[in-house]
């Protein structure tokens, strides 16, 4: 039990420090901003899970975004449309971006917090289930996109990861969230399908030979997770 009891007092002080240096870089690098404070708000007010991705890594999204010259974008999962702000923002006045969502009351308080953040005419929020919208982007022709951002069910990243592939050109940049789960990435003999998701994603990139692919664990304020990285090489 106090072994138990052990772990978990540093664990809390661990990511009790993580919060701590994320609000002292923060309240540094980015100057108060009501459109994402409302988005955050707004989300919060309708009940949408707190899952979305921190400050820092809103603006790290829209860095990666503007370094890759990204005028197309496609986002699967918008949640409250937080990260989507971010990443709209990274374009330029002729870029578009799309955002794929499942579940129609996140899929409003999104079109909201676009609408308020001054973005409505730049993104499309597409509502249903992910595969659905990508197989119909597809088909109209939509794409190739410069960058996805994969944030969505991870049972489902390598199909969603399939599909950007499919939907990309040479030099196209694929951001997927979450894909840490706390070291969980490690656990073969996990049930969990999230767990399996993730897991089946690395095993994906280890074989596919149209990307360079590299994967980052992070700490902050929403604990110990992580992304991955892959740049589409070859067409």
């Amino acid at each position: 039990m106090l072994e138990y009891e052990h772990f978990w007092i540093e664990d809390w002080m661990s990511k009790r420090l993580w919060t701590a240096v994320d609000d002292y870089t923060t309240d540094l690098l980015m100057p108060p901003d009501p459109a994402l404070e409302a988005a955050l708000a707004a989300s919060e007010a309708a009940g949408l899970p707190a899952i979305g991705v921190s400050p820092s890594q809103g603006k790290l999204l829209m860095l990666l975004a503007q370094l890759a010259g990204a005028s197309r974008i496609l986002e699967i999962g918008t949640l409250g449309g937080y990260s989507t702000i971010w990443l709209a923002r990274a374009l330029p006045a002729d870029g578009r971006l799309i955002t794929l969502e499942a579940d129609p009351k996140h899929a409003e308080v999104a079109r909201g917090n676009i609408v308020h953040a001054g973005l409505g005419g730049v993104v499309e929020v597409r509502l249903g289930d992910a595969r659905e919208s990508l197989r119909a982007l597809a088909a109209e022709g939509r794409g190739p996109f410069d960058l996805f951002f994969i944030d969505a069910d991870k049972k489902s990243i390598p199909e969603y990861f399939e599909w950007a592939i499919k939907l990309s050109h040479r030099g196209s940049l694929i951001i997927v969230d979450n894909v840490i789960r706390d070291g969980a990435l490690i656990d073969a003999k996990s049930d969990d399908p999230n767990i399996q998701g993730v897991r089946r994603l690395h095993e994906v990139l280890a074989a596919e030979k149209r990307v360079s692919a590299t994967t980052i664990q992070t700490v902050g304020s929403k604990g110990y997770d992580g992304f991955t990285l892959a740049l589409v090489v070859a067409g």
